[in-house]
């Protein structure tokens, strides 16, 4: 007899995010195994999202499109001569993989503890952190297709992966969800102490020596939304060209800067909101972190549209100050769906208020 998939009507999401935003959906679904996945309604016919742990979502309206929340568990491992498989299933936490693989004596993710979310959203995203991306060491993503009912296995080529992008926020973008992730890790292995905090530590460093450096340096800068309301990183590091580069640089000769493959430049977007006077800024109950100028934190706000208002006001100033646009890493869901940043009103704007 076939089970029916677990769903719940009028669902309260605000412990669904991390921004801590009320809101509630008319239905969300929780598919656990590809038969509940093929139970899934006509998803052409009203908006809908794939929610993970809510981690990087901000819900900027009242009411929110269906939900799915995938509820894949499990992992695997198999060991070769050279190198690991571990295979993991959708809903499992990313911080709790990074540790699992260690105390397995996997190692190579260490670089990317303490990201919040769930291994499903990892892909979709190609989630980075000091000199690592998710991208360097997956095999295959299982992607379920809506339209055909079908599982696909894609190779790390098949995925397109690109700085936090990848081909499920192109052209697979809303046509199916994440099962499961393979990821491949070689047994030689060797520290990534490239960035910033990390290059202190000694090459002989072991992976979980890394870890709990990656660790406390998160800690040191980022809030824990379980404390304190934000979705980590809003906004990407901005790309420019090498133009733009050089003449932004004439005016802030210490900008920090790291140049791409592709010849581009990549700037800090904390540095940037920080020298626009903006660490620390308030209004009344949202603001800009105190200590990473990256995070934008909700003190008690249940109103995504203050969110979206603070976030317009500090690319507004990052613009006037250095001529370029930061876009939001974080995505924006209305009722009707996902939304463009550009699209979404600002509601209540803050304009030029002090924030000496």
């Amino acid at each position: 007899m076939l089970m029916a998939m677990q769903s719940i009507q009028n669902y309260a999401l605000q412990s669904n995010n991390s921004f801590n935003i009320k809101t509630s959906c008319s239905h969300i679904y929780f598919p656990s195994n590809l038969a509940e996945l093929q139970q899934l309604p006509d998803l052409t016919v009203e908006p809908f999202y794939i929610l993970g742990e809510g981690s990087n979502t901000l819900f900027v309206e009242e009411s929110a499109p269906i939900i799915i929340q995938p509820k894949f568990h499990g992992i695997t491992v198999e060991e070769q001569a050279e190198y690991y498989l571990v295979t993991v299933g959708a809903a499992e936490n990313w911080h709790e993989l990074v540790c699992f693989c260690l105390t397995k004596g996997i190692n190579g993710l260490e670089n990317l503890a303490l990201i919040p979310g769930s291994v499903g959203a990892a892909p979709v995203q190609n989630i980075g952190a000091y000199g690592v991306e998710f991208a360097d060491f997956c095999e295959e993503v299982q992607w379920f297709e809506f339209a055909s009912k079908t599982l696909h296995a894609l190779t790390k080529k098949d995925c397109d992966f690109a700085y936090r992008d990848s081909i499920f926020k192109q052209s697979h973008y809303n046509k199916g969800l994440i099962t499961q992730v393979t990821f491949k890790f070689p047994k030689a292995w060797q520290p990534n102490l490239s960035y910033a905090g990390l290059d202190t530590l000694s090459v002989a460093s072991t992976a979980t020596e890394v870890m709990n450096q990656v660790i406390a340096l998160r800690s040191s800068k980022l809030p824990d939304p379980k404390v304190l309301a934000n979705a980590g990183s809003f906004f990407k590091n901005p790309v420019v060209s090498v133009e733009e580069f050089i003449t932004i640089q004439a005016k802030f000769e210490n900008i920090p800067h790291y140049p791409q493959a592709n010849g581009e430049i990549k700037l800090a977007a904390g540095w940037l909101i920080d020298q626009a006077g903006l660490k620390g800024f308030r209004h009344d109950n949202v603001g800009v972190h105190q200590q990473q100028a990256l995070v934008l934190v909700n003190y008690g706000s249940d109103f995504g549209a203050d969110i979206i208002s603070l976030a317009k006001y500090v690319q507004r100033v990052v613009v006037e100050k250095f001529s370029v646009t930061l876009i939001p890493e974080v995505r924006m869901i209305s009722h009707l769906g996902e939304q463009a940043f550009t699209a979404l009103n600002d509601t209540h704007p803050i304009g030029k208020l002090s924030h000496d």
